[in-house]
């Protein structure tokens, strides 16, 4: 009977991970800057049968470390180039870890493990980067299961034994997460261990976990890459770790300064729509961080299934959390993905909380709130596609109608059957929204935040015959292009690091905004520009640009496109 539940609760899990991260992964095109650079520059490595140096448009480039880019390099020889195989790395680290989570709880706090694994996977925050093609999600779920084995091991030490294996999985997953985002894996994960002991008042702990098998094993797998990239690299020293680490961490370089009480917003938005039950999780937890129950040990280690001291788990998962965003807090540069280690440790202190208050109805307030924020969602979700695509029919009667709907089941069903099912309440209403926004909304999202559209209306102009340069346009839109054109763009006048600069010396395309035309022509020289087409939803204009300046009394600027004749494209017709 139990491993007959224990195939059940696998099955659940995996059903879930299957659907909230895996299922239409490639509805909506790459997104952003980041998206397509990353599955571009793992598209090169591949081409170039090259597994040490990333590269992007032919150029070294040393932004991040190469997991990301070994993971989609398999993933495109599997599967071939393609947005799904891009994200599927994410998606599998995403899986690894709510599996992960399932374990340890399963293990040391038996009854919370189904809740900690649904939890885990159903944040928005985690949805959406289980959902990207970058290295983020790659460097949360390796700081979650590097974790999740420190603190397994802690849980087993005892004055006469341990369970040193557990070192063993913190030790290989930090290198994992060294080889995804860098040496900011170690650094969070030594802080985090440093501050609960501490708080523990375990000095001697910090010691133990410098296991010089677990140290080999880290520099093992760490180690090699960053020897070798080094050697045929010698600027990656300066590039990585000067430039990309310390500059970015303690300068605005980069250009992503923001207050110091930015992350207070993300993670509120991030663990939605368990934040309400989180901040009562951390409400209650919390008092044990200045009223620690320092220096207590067990007597024997904890065996399969027993729950672990509440007050331990509880320190560990507000230290996770408030070691992590704290750290990134005080960072000059700040984004977003930076905090998403810490969000595994939020569902976990979440599933531990309802695990202890699983026969209760639950706290009316919160309920409400839960159930509200919930409705909200749901109605927000509903509503954006055609805020996006500014229509005005609208449905805000359904959305509204469907919102009291939500608030009503979700309310009434944990109410009336206490917090076991909390769970499966919040959760069907995701899968309702998510199913809704990959076969309905994702014509329209993709149409606006993607530039996978748009460059399949620039190829049927060009056939892909033509140089790309950008002008005055979101630099997300160059990268976009790019990567969907399988060519690489020059900026006229670039505004980040790794932009190439130059005007093409033929003739070529330009993507830049509407009535730029007298701007591109002094940009290149007194060349004659034409309009020849336009992507209307991210109000993007193509132009042709002749190889020559024009000469004499003529005009630099074309009024309009010539017809296109049988058998030309549309930029042969200023030709």
């Amino acid at each position: 009977m139990r491993d007959r539940n224990l195939l059940i609760e696998i099955a659940t899990v995996a059903g879930f991970c299957a659907f909230l991260q895996y299922f239409g992964a490639a509805a909506i095109g790459l997104t952003g800057a980041d998206e397509p650079r990353y599955a571009q520059i793992a598209r090169e490595m591949l081409a170039r049968g090259d597994w040490v140096t990333p590269v992007l448009y032919g150029h070294a480039w040393f932004e991040k470390p190469v997991l990301y880019c070994w993971s989609a390099m398999v993933s495109y020889k599997m599967f071939g180039v393609s947005d799904w195989a891009a994200r599927l790395p994410a998606a599998t680290f995403a899986t690894a870890a709510v599996f992960g989570v399932y374990a340890f709880l399963r293990r040391f706090a038996r009854g919370a493990e189904l809740d900690g694994a649904l939890m885990t996977a159903s944040p928005v925050a985690l949805i959406g980067f289980a959902r990207s093609a970058g290295p983020d999600m790659l460097l949360a779920a390796s700081f979650t299961l590097a974790m999740l084995g420190w603190m397994a091991w802690r849980l087993t030490l005892t004055a006469e034994a341990q369970e040193r294996r557990w070192l063993l999985v913190f030790y290989f997953f930090s290198a994992a997460g060294m080889l995804a985002k860098g040496p900011v894996a170690p650094a969070l994960a030594g802080l985090v261990v440093v501050v609960f002991a501490l708080v523990r008042r375990e000095p001697r702990t910090i010691l133990r976990t410098l296991w010089l098998p677990g140290i080999a094993l880290f520099l093992l797998v760490a180690l090699p890459w960053y020897v070798v990239v080094q050697m045929r690299n010698p600027e990656f020293f300066r590039a990585f770790i000067i430039e990309h680490n310390v500059a970015r961490f303690a300068t605005n370089l980069y250009q992503h300064r923001q207050p110091f009480w930015y992350y207070v917003p993300v993670i509120l938005l991030g663990t939605l729509p368990w934040t309400v039950y989180w901040l009562a999780a951390v409400v209650e937890a919390a008092p044990r961080l200045w009223r620690p129950l320092g220096g207590e040990r067990a007597t024997t280690p904890l065996a399969a299934g027993e729950r672990a001291t509440t007050a331990m788990l509880q320190q560990f998962l507000l230290v996770w959390m408030f070691a992590v965003v704290g750290f990134f807090s005080i960072a000059q540069s700040k984004l977003p993905g930076y905090i998403l280690p810490a969000l595994p440790a939020c569902t976990v202190l979440v599933a531990d909380y309802v695990e202890r208050k699983r026969a209760e109805k639950g706290n009316f307030t919160l309920l409400t709130l839960h159930a509200g924020i919930l409705a909200v969602l749901v109605a927000g979700v509903l509503l954006v596609p055609y805020a996006m695509a500014q229509a005005a029919n609208a449905p805000r009667v359904t959305a509204g109608v469907l919102a009291m709907l939500v608030f009503l089941g979700v309310a009434f069903t944990v109410y009336r059957r206490g917090l076991r099912l909390l769970r499966f309440a919040t959760v069907a209403p995701l899968l309702v929204l998510l199913a809704f926004l990959l076969r309905l909304g994702a014509p329209v999202l993709d149409a606006k935040v993607s530039y996978r559209q748009a460059a399949a209306a620039l190829d049927a102009l060009d056939n892909r015959s033509s140089k790309v340069a950008i002008y005055k346009v979101r630099r997300e839109a160059g990268y976009g292009i790019a990567y969907y054109r399988g060519q690489p763009v020059v900026w006229y006048e670039p505004t980040y690091f790794d932009q190439p600069a130059g005007i093409p010396p033929g003739d070529h395309m330009v993507v830049g905004p509407a009535g730029a035309e007298e701007g591109i022509a002094r940009a290149a020289g007194g060349r004659r520009v034409s309009r020849v087409g336009e992507y209307a939803p991210q109000k993007l204009v193509f132009y042709w640009v002749s190889a020559n300046p024009v000469h004499g009394g003529q005009s630099t600027v074309h009024s309009g496109p010539k017809p296109v004749h049988s058998g030309q494209s549309a930029v042969d017709r200023g030709r």
